[in-house]
């Protein structure tokens, strides 16, 4: 059983599951492997666990989503975190594991739909989040996409993930303590400010896309909404799809992550999307200070978003 752990006396936690490892993995550095098959196209759907949901299309999927046959966490054990001898404190790693198939093509990622299908994309995260809120136990659900091997993902075929915690993050905790220090939403406030800056990517009638002040990685860029929306199924899909797409085309060569944020249930928040190209690797001095240092600075990163 995998177990979730945290650190002597930072509120730092790690999941100790060893089962991860036995995951196929289709990337190595310096080579792509695409033989063989792939479980994610159609007619492997034998080949993962039974699905959870899926868009329909022309008799078959657009989108499906399913347990990860691999998962990080599990619905086993106790979620309750123990103490042991003051600095031991752990709990089961509890919770559920999905993957999210974003389309039938092997050859396509999510820069290469339309923007109609990262909509589609974009509310099966809505749709995965709260169908797994509701499960007992859970307080967060964590949406994420990796892309390329220094994105950490293993399998070729493009897809997102969503871990269910009975916890919220520590991650999302730092945002909602740092917000609750102003007495209006402080990123309501940044949106305005960015909005006619020199970290401006673009933007449309919902959304604005800009490269963070203290940008941790080259490219970094945040999608917000201009209106003050807490959760991901309160946003405008079609309007998210194309900010979301324009900014994920223009990083189509790059290894990448995107992190998607919103409020857990009972806590006011301002929904947003990070996504964080992986061009440098972080060395020494970031892991032993945590300060991290950019080579490319957020204003001249935006320039070359809106080129």
């Amino acid at each position: 059983m995998s177990e979730l752990r945290k650190d002597y006396i930072l509120d730092r936690w790690v999941i100790i599951n060893p089962h991860r490892s036995k995951r196929p993995h289709e990337l190595s550095p310096g080579e792509v492997k695409r033989e063989g098959v792939c479980n994610f196209c159609p007619g492997n759907e034998h080949l993962t666990p039974p699905e959870s949901g899926r868009i329909p299309q022309n008799g078959g999927w657009k989108v499906r989503w399913f347990d990860n046959l691999y998962s990080a966490v599990k619905p086993e054990g106790s979620p309750v975190e123990t103490i042991h001898n003051r600095f031991f404190t752990f709990a089961s790693a509890f919770g559920h594991h999905q993957v999210i198939v974003e389309t039938p093509r092997h050859d396509r990622q999510l820069s290469d739909l339309s923007e109609a299908d990262v909509a589609d994309v974009l509310h099966t995260y809505a749709r995965v989040i709260a169908n797994l809120e509701r499960k007992e136990n859970i307080k967060y659900v964590s949406v994420f996409k990796n892309q390329g091997l220094y994105g950490g993902t293993s399998l070729v075929h493009s897809h997102s993930q969503a871990i269910a915690l009975a916890k919220v993050p520590p991650q999302v905790e730092e945002k909602l303590a740092a917000m609750r220090k102003f007495m209006q939403c402080p990123y309501c406030a940044i949106v305005e400010v960015e909005r006619s800056g020199a970290r401006k990517c673009f933007e449309n009638s919902e959304f604005l896309a800009f490269t963070p002040y203290a940008s941790r990685f080259n490219y970094e860029v945040w999608i917000f909404p201009k209106k003050h929306i807490a959760r991901l199924d309160g946003v405008d899909f079609n309007a998210l799809s194309k900010i979301l797409r324009r900014v994920l085309r223009k990083i189509n060569n790059l290894d990448y992550n995107m992190l998607v944020f919103y409020g857990p249930k009972g806590d006011d928040f301002h929904f947003h999307i990070e996504v964080c190209p992986r061009v440098a690797m972080w060395a020494g001095f970031e892991l032993q200070s945590g300060i991290i240092i950019n080579s490319v600075s957020p204003e001249e990163a935006a320039a070359f978003y809106r080129e």
